[in-house]
């Protein structure tokens, strides 16, 4: 067995930077994916300057930037339109050290997977890890239907229902139903230009936001009995809950073919793990800390947990000093984000009329003061930065220096 090999159980966004992360500083790395294509599930994802420096530490942050839409101002609004805070992407960018950007979620997959060998990733390849190892001891074992696979190192990113996890940590009650459905769609560009906005209904939220392609990524919640699907078809059951609501709402349904609509219920670990190792195997993103859509960072949290794995194991350092060190980085900040999302998607979840009302009014008041008080709800997410100190070409000191 070679002394510096790492098996990825999964091959979503966490799993594939953490693959590209190690192999960059000298792991040999093998992911392995139970589906038959790395066909990724999800529309769009959004990076925020957080994981656009952990991407930097591997030599994506420019080429991401490069291909995604900057996110333009916009704002939140109320079903029939009415403008509840404005959104400064200047303002915001100044802030953080640089822009929301959105991209297909496909074309973050594909610049992950080709910093990797070309044999590195195996799909159609279910995996179950066996025995999580050792540090200091035996290795961690992965069996699969072509054998087993010793590793010095196994990463668990296997997503929500994540059996990695449930083998390491068996008494742990697992993720929980949060209340809300999710849809997701991509639709083709309407011909005219619009702002990106979230409007916030009843329990209901809805966002739509333009790509760089002239197309249009937008994703909707809404309060729902787990399991609950439409009737007849998705498609039909947006009209039912968004077709009254404002411009350009109704046209980007319209839009969009019925086969096309991703629906998903919404699971979240609040009750967060004792911790994101053990032995030789770790967990990240959603495995180790699935968190509602509420923030925006589910995926730039698995970035960011791939990063500081990377940074933590060296193919010839001492594993177990780094994993706990990772485990001990990682868990604090990403309960916290877990337990924000969940008090934001309470905000979203308010039905009665006086409240909705209540939480409106607090909105306008608070976007009215300037949008320093809004971007301040950021503040200790979007201004993380990696243990690495590397910065994007374009920047000054991690601050971009052109739109």
């Amino acid at each position: 067995m070679t002394t510096s090999r790492a098996v990825v159980i999964g091959s979503g966004i966490g799993g594939l930077t953490a693959a590209a992360a190690l192999h960059r500083s000298g792991w040999q790395v093998t992911v392995l994916e139970r589906a038959a294509s790395l066909e990724p599930v999800g529309a769009g994802i959004s990076l925020a300057p957080n994981s656009q420096r952990a991407l930097d530490v591997i030599g994506l942050g420019d080429e991401v930037r490069s291909l995604a839409a900057w996110q333009g101002d916009g704002g939140m609004r109320t079903p029939s339109g009415r403008r509840l805070a404005r959104t400064d992407s200047n303002a915001a960018a100044e802030r953080f050290g640089g822009p929301l950007v959105l991209l297909h979620r496909s074309v973050l997959v594909d610049l992950l997977r080709s910093r990797l060998p070309e044999d590195a990733v195996r799909t159609g390849t279910p995996a179950r890890l066996v025995d999580p190892g050792r540090a200091g001891g035996s290795p961690a074992l992965v069996r699969t239907d072509a054998g087993d696979i010793e590793a010095d190192l196994v990463i668990g990113a296997d997503g929500i229902g994540s059996a990695v996890r449930t083998a390491l940590f068996p008494r742990h009650p697992g993720p929980s139903y949060s209340g809300f459905t999710t849809w997701r769609v991509l639709a083709p560009g309407l011909g005219r230009a619009f702002s990106p906005h979230e409007t916030w209904g009843r329990g209901e939220l809805w966002g739509s936001h333009p790509l760089k392609d002239g197309g249009i990524y937008a994703y909707a919640a809404a309060l729902a009995p787990a399991g609950a699907r439409a009737a007849d078809d998705e498609k039909a059951e947006l009209v039912r809950r968004y077709g009254d609501w404002h411009d350009p709402i109704p046209a980007v349904i319209a839009a969009v073919e019925p086969d096309q609509i991703l629906r998903h219920d919404v699971y979240h670990l609040t009750d967060p793990l004792p911790a994101f190792h053990r032995g030789r195997t770790v967990l990240v993103g959603d495995a180790a800390h699935a968190m509602g859509p509420f923030l925006g960072q589910g995926g730039n949290q698995a970035i960011e947990d791939a990063v500081v794995l990377a940074h933590h194991l060296t193919p010839d350092g001492d594993l177990g000093a780094g994993v706990a060190a990772y485990s001990a980085a990682r868990h604090p900040r990403t309960t916290a984000m877990v337990r924000k999302a969940a008090q934001v998607s309470r905000m979203v979840g308010l039905t009665g009329a006086p409240a909705v009302a209540l939480r409106n009014g607090l909105m306008s008041a608070v976007s009215r003061l300037g949008p320093g008080l809004v971007l301040r709800t950021f503040d200790g997410i979007c201004d993380w930065r990696p243990p690495q100190r590397t910065y994007a070409a374009g920047t000054r000191g991690g601050q971009r220096t052109r739109p």
